[in-house]
Order: C-alpha cells, then sequence, then structure tokens
C-alpha cells in the first residue's frame, strides 16, 4: 500500500507541475495582451493533458503564448478560438440601433449592465451566443448587447455606412417622425449624441435612415450635420459646465452612459462625448488620463472647470488605491457628479451643499482637455 501511494504521488506531482507551468504562461501573456478585460478579450485554460480552450480576439496574443510555451518545452494541443466566431459569418461589423442600447455583463436580460451605447454608433461584434453579440464600443469596452440593439453588418456596408453624411442630436431627448411634422407617428425616440444618416435636408427637417434602413423626420432645431458640428465641439470651461448643468436631476443608473440614466464615470463622460472628446468607460480607467492638478492637503485653488475629481480608497501596504467615483470641477468650491442623480456638491465645510463624506475620500484631480485625451473617434474598431 505505502509503495503505491509513493508511485501516485510521483506520478502526480510532474503532471501538476506541467500543468502549472502552462497556466502560468498563460497568466504572464494574459498580463501583457490582455490586463485589462474590460477591453480585450483573452480567456484561455488548459487542462491536465495539455489540451488549450477558451477564446481571443488578439491573433498575436495566442502565437505568443505557443511560441513560449514550445520554447519551454511544454507539448500543447491548440484548440483556442480566435475571434470573430465563425458562427457569425461576415457580419463581424454592427451600427447600435436603437437610441439607447443596453450592453451586458453577460448574455442574458438579468446580468449586470456593464454601459450603453448610442444610436449610430458603429460596434465591433466577436461573438454570439443564443440571442446575444459580444461586441466592443468606439472606446473598447466589451459586453454583450441583444439582437434589438444593433444592425450587423459586412464589411462593405459597414464602411458605407461610416462614410455616409450624417446628423447628430443635440437636444437631450425628443423624437424622430414618420413625416416631416410633430404631430406624425413617431418612429422612435433620441437622445443626445445619436447619429442618422442625412438623406436629405427640407425646410425644417432633416429627412434620416436608420442602420436597419428604417427612414424618418428629425427637427433642424433639435439636431446638426455631424460635420459641421464636429467642427465647433470644443470641450471648454463654459461648454463643459453648461453641458453637464443641462442634465442636471437625470437618475443615477448603474451603468447608464445616456440621459436615460447616469452612473458617476458614464456621466462624465457624456458631458465630454457631447463636447468633441471621448474618455474611457469606467472612472478607474479615467484616472489614468490627462494629467494630475495638484490639490495640496485637499486644497482646490488650482482647479478649473472641466477637471475630473477622483475618489475612494488610497493605496496602502495591504492593499492597492481603489477608484471607486468620479464627478467634475464646475468652479466656486463646487462640483457636479451624478451620486442619486445629477447634482452639485461642494467641498466647502460652510456651504449648504457640502458633501463631507466625499471630501474625506477625495483622491486627486486630473485635467483631460485639450491635447491630454484624443477628440471624439466614432469609427469602428478595427
Amino acid at each position: 500500500m505505502t509503495r503505491f501511494v509513493s508511485l501516485f504521488v510521483a506520478f502526480l506531482f510532474p503532471l501538476a507541475g506541467f500543468t502549472q507551468s502552462i497556466s502560468g504562461t498563460i497568466e504572464t501573456v494574459r498580463q501583457q495582451y490582455a490586463p485589462d478585460k474590460r477591453v480585450a478579450i483573452f480567456q484561455i485554460s488548459a487542462d491536465s493533458a495539455g489540451r488549450l480552450t477558451g477564446k481571443t480576439n488578439l491573433p498575436e496574443a495566442r502565437q505568443t503564448l505557443l511560441a513560449r510555451l514550445s520554447a519551454q518545452g511544454l507539448l500543447v494541443q491548440d484548440h483556442i478560438d480566435v475571434l470573430p466566431a465563425a458562427v457569425l459569418g461576415e457580419e463581424t461589423y454592427a451600427i447600435v440601433n436603437n437610441s439607447v442600447a443596453n450592453l451586458r455583463s453577460n448574455p442574458r436580460e438579468a446580468a449586470e449592465l456593464a454601459t450603453q451605447a448610442l444610436l449610430g454608433m458603429p460596434l465591433r461584434v466577436w461573438d454570439k451566443e443564443r440571442g446575444w453579440y459580444l461586441v466592443q464600443t468606439p472606446d473598447r469596452y466589451i459586453a454583450w448587447v441583444d439582437f434589438g440593439g444593433l444592425q450587423r453588418m459586412k464589411k462593405a456596408n459597414f464602411d458605407r455606412w461610416e462614410q455616409a453624411e450624417k446628423i447628430i442630436y443635440t437636444s437631450p431627448f425628443g423624437f424622430c417622425y414618420s413625416e416631416p411634422s410633430t404631430a406624425s407617428q413617431t418612429v422612435s425616440d433620441l437622445v443626445a449624441g445619436n447619429r442618422l444618416v442625412l438623406e436629405k435636408e427640407e425646410k425644417r427637417f432633416f429627412r434620416v435612415r436608420y442602420p436597419d434602413g428604417r427612414s424618418g423626420y428629425v427637427a433642424k432645431a433639435e439636431a446638426k450635420r455631424y460635420a459641421d458640428w464636429l467642427k465647433t465641439a470644443r470641450p471648454t470651461e463654459e461648454a463643459l459646465v453648461s453641458t453637464a448643468k443641462r442634465l442636471m436631476g437625470i437618475p443615477y443608473l448603474w451603468g447608464g452612459t445616456s440621459v436615460k440614466g447616469m452612473d458617476c464615470s458614464g456621466f462624465t463622460k457624456t458631458v465630454y462625448f457631447l463636447n468633441g472628446q471621448t474618455l474611457s468607460r469606467d472612472a478607474s480607467q479615467q484616472v489614468h488620463e490627462g494629467e494630475t492638478v495638484e490639490t495640496p492637503g485637499k486644497t482646490f485653488a488650482s482647479l478649473r472647470p472641466g477637471d475630473l475629481l477622483f475618489f475612494g480608497e488610497p493605496a496602502t501596504a495591504d492593499k492597492p488605491e481603489r477608484v471607486v467615483h468620479v464627478g467634475m470641477w464646475i468652479g466656486n468650491n463646487e462640483f457636479i457628479h451624478a451620486s442619486g442623480k445629477i447634482r452639485v456638491s461642494s467641498m466647502d465645510p460652510a456651504a449648504p451643499n457640502f458633501e463631507e463624506s466625499e471630501l474625506k475620500r477625495f483622491l486627486r484631480a486630473r485635467r483631460v482637455r485639450a491635447d491630454s485625451v484624443s477628440q471624439t473617434s466614432l469609427k469602428g474598431t478595427k
């Protein structure tokens, strides 16, 4: 009995070491190519026989993994799926087809709302599960959307959509109509930032086309030609504060990035987007953009309207920093943020809207305007 146990252990330990070596290399490659799972797919695992399974949208990461395993003398079987998935055929691009599409962390309605995408936004489609599609937005965020939220396209049709002249909806909320009259049947609702193809310009309306081919009319007083808007959209201090205040009172919604509801980073992202500049999706990503503005002893004299304030838990010897909230400075010791709803709070203890809890957990401020962040890009991810 003792000899049998000894032989079993001798067999098991080399096998465990083999599997651990493969797993360690997988993790090293993941850290190199896909450290943030929100913006890259690298879901690879290995079994005790050295069979590699999973999926990735990074062909170069797969090649690096296989090369490193080979260099280590680790014999494996490559069964990794490189996305886009074959089930998608040639339709691996898409355009958002609703005023606001809800993107979820998993392919089911009950899953957490991860983010939102606006009508006309280009998407890269990576995978499919039942009636759900795994997509990537222009800011590289990856999540699942149901079939009703997008119009899939082949690359040629996608390129034609992208190159077509468009309008952008600039009012916070409104409608597209079936006829050039606000008394006619609505085609859909619209929110600020929606884009549609311009078919014809009439006296008081733009005739527009949706990604799925529907057509309708949008009041010219509520929209602009996209090219004209892009030329003048600038994240100046005045424009950022004005846009932010137009969103006052909109309810907080975890995962929201539209006037239908916003979370804290969705709010700052939307304010900047509506002024021609793209920010990353989450506060923990936005905190790495732009440049730090010094706030010694939690004093705010150096801040300018539009600067972003980040809140959370500072790093300690036992744990890293946690950024959990973001707001935007508007001057006069005040900032605007999504907390319960879009509202203004103060850092001044004497002010009636003083937020002591936010002052206590303030981490730092960042300035992300001008050349520190690229201007809004609505081209599809390649």
